[in-house]
């Protein structure tokens, strides 16, 4: 069972007690439990099973840890299956309609039995809900449109699937000459792994004529809605957009409001409660409503005395308290990035010659290219006639005589064995540049034997990097199971730099484990994992997931000018 589907339980049971109007410190518990399982980096099934004393972590306490070992035990939460049994059994899909929270929910089960979406569609349609206290035509008709939004909506996309849609629509709404201030907010703004819908935020002195330019945009499959500042599209690949134009006034808070997280958006609206204030779309009042913010959203951040947290590291995860001490990280930037350290080429998986990678970051302007083709396939006839090794070196090494201004390091990616050994002669690891080791199978393994595996082979002296180091394809697998708190620890001990890949369904490691690795000492690397010269780009993800990881330049060796990366790469400067 996943971090998220134990969380799951929690979140479920948060929104039902308050949907009942229980005790809300209960269900603050809960769902700052939810919130921790959710976003550790630790496997909290692993942690059960194992015996770990969950007790010990932020916001799980003796009663909350109880719980999670009988979710992961018996795959139910009695206390969940109680409150269950008080409401219908579809009732929390009313929560995932935009206007509908806890309070509204109670309302509409309790004032016309509203108990799932088709309920809610049928009263809407006839008009019912507009006539009870605290909704109106407006609120109505919001909702309905929110059912029928919430049938069309499909599946997440990876960020990269997203990007030339985003990008598009954004080139093409710029160049409507009404618009002024043009801002793609939500997930992908924060640089997620995977994108739900798009929200952006615009400003204009003619928002109707905005609205039309919007809905004619080429690629709409569907116009759900169109108002006087608000219209909602559905792309040809099924992506929703969700378009707004706000005033200049209120376009830094609505900028905030709709870039997320929620959770960051709390922690903020809470630090007004407490000085009196309220935050929200439109900007920040005090308290006579007077506007005291929310034309730009570094004018938020200083009001509330912080430094300006950039929008990737928006997931309340310490930037707030960072922010309010002047310790935010200075986080890394794409021009920082000298090189890419892990490309292949058609000696092993690649597409392209070393020469054509060779020539293709030359026109991007790095200062040198690693390649780490696959072991086995270089080996694959090593010491036989036409040795595909010999013919692999030889070619980098009279690339990197041929063009002086780049540097070519020589590199090998090797699949570990069980035990954690290198099949690979020990004479032979002496000819490369980079000695990277990765898990390519075994990952039925439990956790002890697959995290020794891993450990042994990041204690071998020639090993530079661990690519890709928990195996996962988002969406598509999780990963093996391993402790990387022990995996990050031994790379930080043996100089061992850990690898972001960027290629759009891997982003391996992911933003809490790069945050991890910093927070130990271990170094990291950013790749594309380039077959070609068209997915040298995705070297960009890796920086996105760097971001996220509150990673500096300082944290990454290939920010490294090629002398002191080659000092590095020996364990002899890190």
């Amino acid at each position: 069972m996943t971090n998220a589907e134990i969380a799951r339980f929690f979140k479920e049971l948060g929104d039902l007690l308050e949907i009942k109007g229980d005790n809300p410190f209960r269900i603050r518990a809960y769902r700052n439990a939810a919130r921790t399982i959710e976003t550790s980096g630790y496997d909290f099934t692993k942690l059960v099973k194992e015996g770990y004393d969950l007790s010990q972590l932020p916001d799980i306490g003796e009663r909350i840890a109880k719980k999670i070992a009988e979710i992961v035990t018996t795959g139910k939460l009695s206390k969940l299956e109680e409150v269950k049994k008080e409401f219908p059994p579809h009732i929390l899909d009313l929560l995932k309609i935009e206007g509908i929270g806890p309070k509204r929910a109670r309302a509409l089960y309790e004032q016309l039995g509203i108990g799932s979406l088709e309920d809610l569609k049928k009263a809407a349609e006839a008009h019912k809900i507009r006539e009870l206290p605290g909704f109106d035509v407006k609120t109505e008709e919001k909702i309905l449109k929110g059912v029928v939004l919430y049938k069309k909506e499909g599946r997440r996309f990876l960020y990269a699937e997203a990007e030339p849609y985003a990008m598009e629509l954004y080139d093409y709404l710029k160049k409507h000459e009404a618009i002024h201030q043009l801002t793609i907010a939500g997930s992908f703004r924060r640089r997620k792994e995977t994108v739900g819908d798009l929200d952006i935020l615009a400003t204009s002195d003619d928002p109707l004529g905005t609205m039309d330019h919007f809905v004619g945009f080429d690629k709409v499959k569907e116009v759900v809605s169109k108002g006087d500042t608000r219209s909602t599209i559905i792309l040809e690949n099924n992506l929703q957009v969700d378009f707004r134009c706000v005033t200049d006034l209120s376009y830094g808070a609505a900028l905030h409001y709709f870039t997320g997280s929620k959770p960051h958006n709390i922690a903020i609206r809470k630090m007004a409660v407490e000085k009196g204030w309220k935050v929200n779309e439109y900007g920040v009042f005090d308290e006579t409503m007077q506007r005291i913010a929310g034309k730009t959203e570094e004018e938020i951040y200083r009001l509330f005395g912080m430094d300006y947290i950039e929008p990737e590291l928006r997931e309340d995860r310490g930037e707030i308290e960072a922010a309010l001490e002047g310790k935010l990280p200075r986080l890394v930037e794409g021009d920082a990035i000298r090189g890419d350290l892990h490309c292949y080429s058609t000696h092993s998986i690649g597409t392209a010659s070393c020469e054509e990678m060779v020539e293709a970051v030359l026109r991007q302007g790095d200062a040198y290219i690693g390649f780490a083709d696959r072991a086995d396939h270089l080996l694959s006839s090593h010491g036989k006639s036409g040795d595909p090794l010999e013919a692999y070196l030889k070619e980098l090494g009279e690339l990197d005589r041929r063009y002086k201004k780049i540097r070519i390091l020589k590199g090998i990616e090797i699949a570990i064995d069980a035990d954690g050994s290198l099949p690979v002669a020990e004479d032979l690891l002496t000819s490369f540049d980079l000695v990277y080791v990765t898990v390519e199978d075994h990952f039925d393994l439990d956790k002890k034997r697959q995290t020794r595996r891993i450990l042994a082979a990041l204690a071998h002296p020639a090993v530079t990097a661990l690519t890709h180091p928990t195996g996962r394809i988002i969406s598509r697998r999780n990963g093996y199971s391993v402790d990387m708190e022990r995996v990050i620890a031994a790379a930080a001990e043996h100089r061992v730099a850990l690898e972001i890949d960027g290629h759009p369904d891997r982003l391996d490691l992911n933003d809490v484990y790069a945050r991890m690795a910093r927070d130990a000492g271990a170094k990291l690397l950013l790749s594309s994992l380039a077959q070609n010269p068209e997915e040298l780009r995705f070297r960009t993800y890796a920086l996105h997931q760097a971001r996220r990881g509150w990673l500096e330049a300082s944290d990454i060796l290939n920010t490294l000018p090629y002398g002191r990366l080659t000092k590095a790469l020996a364990k002899g400067e890190r």
